[in-house]
């Protein structure tokens, strides 16, 4: 009998072996997660139900928080799109990376014939992208790139992702109906006809001449039938970003992904289908916007901008679904962020929809409004659920994190604090930021820089090289409204050599302000 136990014990234990030698490679193989990052398009800190949206409505955004964690003091790398985006995708702030404003490739235009796209990321540029592939992930980027052209060094195929779909130049992403996508090198025609989304009083070069001749030639003014409707189209932009991100993961789903999704929404024009407008007409009070403020004319316009937002939280609820239908879920970490805060043009009413939550400034600003960005984490099991996280942190932390993540190396030049403790709920181990950097050349030139508590503010450095700090407590003035330099002299002179350190010459002079500044 003591026999049979025995013979009866050893089999199992070699049974049991054999079952962890095959758990632990399959949970190798499992070990690295997937990683989706949705980027919204000019969204505010406000404009999310967890944040205090109460006019429009974010189901599956909110949702998203309640099953994750919600960072309360999250920034972007600079309050336009991009500069934004190579800081997340370098992780470098606007005094080291490459790019520090909207410099386009020129000729700038809006047609189809000149399509140039912006300054782009230089060969030789690691990227997230780059990063992850050599950590044997598959890459994806749908959506809007703008940090390069087919055919140059910063075209996305040559800066670390496998797979593109999706605007490479910022320009055509104003118009939501294209004629066409790009789909990696490949002119992808959709079906709608050229839409010129800019009033032809707009300021333009004479590569636009014929794109405003075309617009007047058509006859139409307010009043006529069809008016607003000569801006819509038949394939909308964004159904065919979901389209292809569901292929990319539904293809990809047995081996490590990186899916980094840039939509496009809320940045105007405002365009969005009939139906998306239905729950919202009628709730505001609202008058036509023809134009005036640039982009193109849209009848309804608060009830056009909610839609767009609640479209863009019906995309991410299909993501959402599609992981736990294929599922990955439990094996995914999901982000979702913006980019810059809400803008000021096109027909947008950021007062009117508190958009900031308060917050002071909007696009291209450095005070909180335009910096400040909502930023959801979801990862069942990993990330705490229902939870939040005043952790200070920035969109160029994202590199250092998804390189702990994985456990690979960030690169060696990076301004990025791995914020992997917050993300799992253990603060106590997080590091905190000794300081963010925002410099930004844009609208007059501006600096920021946050510490601890404190916010150093200074504007309008092109024309006032020696202007003065303002200085905000954070803690006590969220809203950036009581200066308080003057009894601070000590952090000013923190700030000051702060800044001093952390400028790095730029690639070129028109964002190169700060050497006055500086006295360089």
């Amino acid at each position: 009998m003591r026999i049979q136990i025995f013979v009866g014990c050893f089999v199992a234990s070699l049974f049991m072996m054999g079952c962890q030698s095959t758990a632990n490679k399959t949970t190798k193989e499992q070990s690295k997660p997937n990683i989706i990052y949705i980027y919204a398009d000019d969204m505010g800190f406000g404009e999310v139900g967890v944040n205090g949206q109460e006019k429009i409505k974010t189901p599956n955004l909110d949702k998203m928080a309640a099953e994750g964690m919600v960072f309360t003091q999250h920034y972007t790398s600079s309050p336009v799109c991009a500069p934004a985006r190579c800081g997340l995708m370098t992780g470098l702030h606007t005094g080291h990376a490459y790019i520090r404003g909207n410099k386009p490739v020129l000729p700038a235009s809006f047609t189809d014939e000149v399509e140039n796209g912006q300054q782009p990321l230089p060969e030789g540029t690691v990227t997230i992208g780059k990063m992850l592939q050599d950590a044997g992930y598959v890459t994806g980027a749908i959506g809007k790139w703008g940090l390069g052209m087919t055919g140059n060094s910063g075209a996305p195929n040559r800066q670390g992702f496998d797979y593109f779909y999706g605007y490479l130049d910022q320009r055509q992403a104003h118009n939501f109906y294209p004629t066409h996508l790009w789909e990696n090198d490949q002119w992808d025609s959709l079906a709608n006809p050229y839409i010129f989304v800019h009033a032809p009083s707009d300021r333009g070069n004479k590569a636009n001449a014929q794109a405003m001749t075309n617009f007047a030639k058509s006859g139409l003014k307010y009043g006529d039938e069809g008016f607003f409707d000569a801006y819509k189209g038949e394939e909308y932009a964004v159904d065919k970003m979901t389209e292809k991100a569901t292929q990319f993961i539904q293809g990809h789903k047995d081996q490590p992904f990186f899916l980094y999704l840039p939509y496009t929404i809320p940045h105007v024009s405002l365009q969005v289908p009939d139906a998306a407008l239905d729950p919202y007409l009628g709730k505001f009070e609202e008058e036509p916007y023809l134009g005036q403020q640039g982009y193109a004319p849209h009848e309804f316009p608060k009830s056009a901008y909610a839609a767009m937002i609640s479209y863009l939280d019906q995309e991410v609820g299909k993501i959402l679904h599609l992981l736990k239908a294929e599922g990955l879920d439990e094996n995914t970490l999901v982000i979702f962020t913006s980019d810059n805060g809400p803008t000021f043009n096109g027909g947008v009413d950021a007062p009117y929809f508190n958009s900031t939550a308060g917050l002071r400034g909007l696009k291209m600003d450095v005070y909180e409004g335009g910096v400040r960005m909502p930023m959801i984490a979801r990862w069942p099991g990993k990330v705490p659920a229902n939870s939040k996280t005043d952790h200070v942190s920035a969109q160029y932390d994202v590199m250092a994190t998804l390189a702990d993540l994985v456990g690979t190396e960030a690169p060696k030049m990076t301004d990025g604090v791995s914020f992997l403790p917050a993300l799992s709920g253990d603060i106590v181990n997080q590091e905190p930021h000794e300081f963010l950097y925002f410099e930004y050349p844009e609208k007059g030139g501006q600096l920021a820089i946050r510490m601890g508590k404190w916010k150093g503010v200074k504007t309008g450095l092109k024309k006032e090289p020696d202007a003065a700090w303002e200085l905000y407590d954070l803690e006590n003035d969220v809203n950036e409204t009581n200066d308080i330099a003057a009894a601070n002299p000590a952090i000013v002179k923190k700030l000051d050599a702060i800044a001093k350190k952390e400028h790095k010459e730029p690639a070129f002079d028109q964002w190169g302000f700060m050497e006055t500044v500086l006295g360089k």
